[in-house]
């Protein structure tokens, strides 16, 4: 959304900015996973660039190779707006689209499970342009005329961009199946899956911090509701930190909330089978929620002082118990209908999510940035 400036005009959108740099985080992240294996394989990183037809490719990949980067060309056109717009920034956006969708591809040419490919390259690219294209078409409405604009300068605080572009990815943060509801930030596992590679021995941290120790039905429930409770409060306080006195905070919770479990259910229709659908709800997540809800209730009317103090404490403690419990088995066999294929890179950019959200949700309750005006 744009603000204006001192002399009444609309200056760029920070909304538009922040969550252009988390696109292309995530298209990085997508393009070049698992990030393993770097060699150079002695042909030229810019080979693809040729004219030779392509064997192998379906419909579904050249659809995703354009719908992927159709938000990228519409979030850069936002980006640059109001200082260039029209035509030129239709330009600009499409030369940039083809710079980032070159550059993931001549990277791929040293990881080994990756093949860079022409169709790939001009795929992307002409997904990038099209969406500059309605970018600048619906630049004016979205940021000059917008009903959206509007409550977001009635809502949210003036400098709440950046927070608000965080809050929207946690809902997306539920793509990748995790163990436990809200269970983000699991990192413990990947790390020992690292650390086994390299030194070429099994390691386990979770199983060194919990040596001997078996955990019964009722402490994997408790955990889940741990896990649950916390990831959802430390969540909905984040974006309570951001919303002024007179915004519907509860109805504000409320739909974000609701927006999650919807994402969580379509998320594990898709990947897994549509009649695990709800596979998530467990007893654990069940009285988690319950409890976080309850919660909740009476603190989206806290000071926002103690919000973001509470935010940090249910963040940090739903980290530290998710990454010192093992994999629930329930889960581990659920997981074993998983057939990643066509998803497996889109999964690479879900997982990278999931694991960091709270990483960066921590960070930015820190920073002095969230100590805005409720007024």
């Amino acid at each position: 959304m744009t603000e204006p400036d001192v002399a009444g005009r609309p200056r760029g959108s920070p909304i538009s900015r922040a969550t252009l740099l988390a696109f292309l985080l995530l298209i990085v992240y997508a393009s070049w996973y698992p990030f393993s294996g770097w060699r150079d394989s002695g042909v030229p990183p810019f080979a693809f660039l040729n004219l030779v037809k392509q064997r192998y490719w379906t419909g579904f990949d050249v659809t995703v190779n354009i719908v992927g980067y159709i938000p990228f060309g519409i979030l850069l056109v936002l980006s640059l707006y109001p200082r260039i717009r029209g035509v030129w920034a239709v330009l600009v956006a499409a030369l940039a689209g083809a710079l980032v969708s070159g550059t993931m591809e001549a990277v791929q040419s040293y990881l080994p499970s990756r093949v860079p490919s022409n169709l790939d390259f001009l795929t992307n690219a002409g997904g990038c342009l099209i969406g500059a294209i309605l970018g600048a078409l619906w630049a004016p409405v979205l940021l000059d005329r917008s009903r959206l604009f509007q409550l977001r300068r009635r809502w949210f605080a003036p400098h709440a961009s950046q927070g608000l572009v965080l809050v929207a990815l946690w809902p997306l943060a539920q793509i990748y199946p995790q163990s436990y509801l809200f269970g983000h930030g699991q990192v413990l596992p990947v790390i020992s899956g690292w650390l086994s590679k390299w030194l070429d021995e099994d390691i386990d941290l979770v199983a060194r911090l919990r040596p001997g120790a078996i955990m019964s039905v009722e402490q994997y429930w408790l955990s889940e509701t741990i896990i649950t409770a916390c990831g959802m409060t430390g969540a909905a306080l984040t974006l309570m930190c951001l919303v002024r006195r007179g915004a519907p905070r509860f109805s504000l919770m409320l739909a974000l909330l609701a927006a999650t479990l919807v994402v969580k259910s379509l998320a594990s229709s898709l990947l897994f089978r549509p009649d695990n659908a709800f596979v998530w709800v467990t007893p654990g997540a069940e009285g988690g929620f319950l409890i976080g809800l309850i919660m909740l209730s009476g603190l989206v009317f806290a000071p926002q002082v103690a919000q973001r103090r509470l935010a940090v404490v249910t963040l940090v403690l739903s980290l530290i118990v998710v990454n010192t419990i093992p994999v629930n088995p329930y889960f581990s066999s659920t997981l074993q209908g998983w057939v990643q294929g066509k998803f497996l890179n889109f999964n690479g950019a879900a997982q990278f999510l999931s694991l960091m959200w709270p990483f960066f949700a921590l960070w930015f309750l820190v920073l002095p940035s969230h100590k805005l005006n409720r007024q």
